[in-house]
């Protein structure tokens, strides 16, 4: 089964740029089928990667250095659901 891993983090005051630069920076091995990247108002960041199973080791994007921060990053895993 597929799962989509979702990473949001909010940048501290005047960083979103340097945290979005952060997140794209980001490599992941293996890497994964899909990833895109969003940008939100607030200066938040969404990462969404896809991957073909439910592994439960598959890679997730790290926390940012802290002062990028303006909180700690949420991460959740999708399946899909059929139709």
């Amino acid at each position: 089964m597929a799962v989509t891993l979702m990473w949001e983090a909010k940048a501290a005051p005047g960083r979103g740029a340097e945290l979005l630069a952060w997140a794209r920076a980001q490599r992941l091995d293996p890497p994964p089928e899909r990833r895109e990247t969003f940008t939100a108002p607030g200066d938040r960041v969404l990462v969404l990667t896809w991957w073909p199973n439910d592994h439960p080791d598959l890679p997730e994007l790290p926390s940012p250095p802290p002062t990028l921060l303006a909180r700690p990053p949420h991460h959740w895993r999708f399946t899909p659901v059929p139709s």
